[in-house]
């Protein structure tokens, strides 16, 4: 009955027109960002130009999960090109690796067993969780309220490193294009900084433009489950209310829409992750 009504008043139909808006803009907004820093040149003022980059690398990143969820187009081709595109290419990101990562979350949300996403190191989300840790990292999750938002400064790093590892770890012709990609990413990067900046200055650009970039992607996708409901095997839940009580709304203006990737209507998300955001 629920997909009835989401369906007859279209709200599965693809919204090519505003996601052609989107990319056009968020593509301008990047093209902005890299000629800012080519006339800034040898000036630590670039860092200003690393933390606007860290916004627009992550709004870059939330099409690339929409595309992963199959909310641009009908076909899976053409949501995987510009899924590539946008992780691999743009942003540095495995779309091969964290698509089936992702979908593992979305099948079984704050599972304690299955769900990816709460199965960190240096984390514990429940008692088990943490008694089962020992050394540094008991100590990490025992003052992880502190630490947790100095560990997302350090998520966009995480995610790289498992990207090169998941590529190396690969075979087949798609993992040699998710290879180049991301190759040419990390080059074009890297080029780019050490033929405008300084040593040093090229440095502090990575850690502010990557720090900040993992920091507002962490920002984005923690408040959707931390701190909801933490399932087990006992929990035998059907898939409305395994997706409903584990998953949060956030409230507030366009604003929020904005700087959420749409990801704070998070219930309406899991029961229909091919939603185009804009509906």
């Amino acid at each position: 009955e629920l997909s009835r009504q989401i369906r007859q008043p279209g709200l599965l139909d693809r919204r090519r027109g505003w996601y052609a808006a989107r990319i056009g803009v968020n593509l301008a907004l990047l093209a902005a960002g890299w000629a800012a820093f080519v006339v800034l040149g040898e000036s630590w003022w670039q860092l200003v130009t690393a933390a606007y980059l860290a916004v627009v690398f992550t709004q870059l990143a939330f099409l690339g999960h929409d595309a992963g969820h199959r909310q641009l187009f009908r076909s899976r081709r053409a949501n995987d090109r510009v899924g590539l595109v946008h992780a691999n290419l743009l942003t540095g990101i495995s779309f091969g690796w964290w698509v089936p990562k992702h979908n593992a979350h979305h099948t079984n949300p704050n599972h304690e067993d299955l769900d990816p996403d709460i199965s960190i190191t240096a984390l514990a989300f429940t008692a088990d969780q943490a008694n089962a840790k020992s050394g540094l990292v008991r100590l990490m999750a025992r003052h992880q309220a502190w630490l947790f938002f100095p560990l997302l400064l350090l998520e966009a790093a995480h995610l790289h490193l498992a990207s090169i590892k998941a590529v190396l770890r690969g075979s087949g012709r798609a993992n040699t294009v998710e290879g180049l990609l991301l190759l040419a990413h990390v080059a074009g990067y890297l080029t780019a900084l050490l033929l405008v900046l300084s040593p040093l200055q090229a440095l502090a650009f990575v850690v502010v433009q990557q720090g900040l970039f993992g920091l507002y992607l962490g920002c984005a996708f923690a408040p959707n489950h931390k701190g909801m409901p933490i399932l087990t095997d006992a929990d035998q839940l059907d898939f409305l209310r395994r997706q409903v009580l584990t998953s949060r709304n956030v409230r507030g203006s366009r604003l929020v829409d904005f700087l959420l990737g749409g990801l704070n209507y998070q219930i309406e998300h899991h029961l229909f992750p091919n939603m185009p955001r804009p509906n």
